[in-house]
């Protein structure tokens, strides 16, 4: 199944560490490096496209051109709580950025997400918002956030996460087609329990020790 919005990053370094990340036997410490580790690597790749300007420098030997990122809001926004354990490795590449966060829960009755916290820096003309949250599996959560992106002014937005389900990429599309989603690997199926097969199990308690 092809998704033309989806950008699978299989860099042999990410590869290698994601099989890592998904072992049941890896220990929370190794768990929370890792993320951190395969965020940095993600980082190059969605940040290939940002704007570029000539300005002039002075070398130790003389005067020359170079290029330099222009003036550009970068704000990285994690969905709560699992997000926040990819943002660590994300300001190693774009220290820069600032941080906003969506805050979400899911109403027991009647299944759908429910937002009770939500703050981003205020919006400048040059802006790019990269919504982080490391599973996107039913796409319900994902697609609520980029909603609220969307309802407070927000335009450019990049969604960031580790591993995808088709039926998540499908459900995002529905709304979201103009986001584009980079993730790590494309697996089979949810299961009925809503969880990614063969996935790596419920990112947030394997971060928080909640398990």
């Amino acid at each position: 199944m092809k998704f033309k919005n989806l950008k699978e990053i299989n860099h042999p370094l990410i590869v290698h560490k994601l099989s890592l990340l998904r072992n049941k036997e890896t220990g929370r410490k190794e768990f929370k490096e890792l993320i951190d580790e395969i965020a940095m690597l993600m980082t190059y790749e969605l940040t290939r496209d940002l704007p570029l300007t000539e300005v002039e420098i002075e070398t130790p030997l003389e005067k020359t051109k170079c290029k330099q990122i222009i003036d550009l809001q970068v704000v990285l926004v994690p969905i709560l709580r699992a997000g926040m354990g990819m943002v660590d490795g994300i300001l190693r590449i774009v220290p820069f950025a600032k941080i906003g966060h969506i805050g979400l829960y899911r109403d027991h009755k009647t299944l759908q997400p429910v937002s009770y916290y939500f703050k981003i820096p205020p919006l400048q003309e040059n802006h790019l918002f990269i919504l982080i949250d490391p599973m996107l599996a039913t796409g319900g959560s994902a697609s609520f956030a980029a909603d609220v992106l969307k309802q407070n002014g927000v335009k450019n937005i990049k969604f960031l996460n580790l591993i995808s389900a088709p039926e998540g990429v499908e459900k995002f599309n529905e709304k979201h087609s103009d986001i584009d989603i980079y993730t790590c690997a494309l697996d089979r199926e949810l299961n009925d329990k809503g969880y990614i097969l063969p996935g790596l199990g419920d990112a947030g308690d394997r971060l928080y020790g909640t398990v």
